[in-house]
């Protein structure tokens, strides 16, 4: 699996900039989320802006989800 430029807070190791793996981003209600995996396996989610959303799967580190 490939690290992608996406970061995010990790609830339960209560860590932030964790890389997130694998990063599918959704439009859900006109917000862009990323979700995906840390490195242990646990899920993770992060918002971002309609620029940043783009400019990730403009680059290949993250794939398009539902609702675009």
């Amino acid at each position: 699996m490939a690290t992608s430029g996406i970061t995010a807070y990790s609830v339960k190791t209560k860590t932030k900039n964790v890389p997130m793996l694998d990063p599918t981003i959704d439009v859900k209600s006109g917000r862009y989320i990323a979700t995906g995996k840390d490195s242990a396996g646990n899920k993770m989610a992060a918002i971002m802006s309609k620029a940043t959303a783009e400019g990730h799967i403009a680059s290949g580190a993250a794939k398009k989800g539902s609702g675009w």
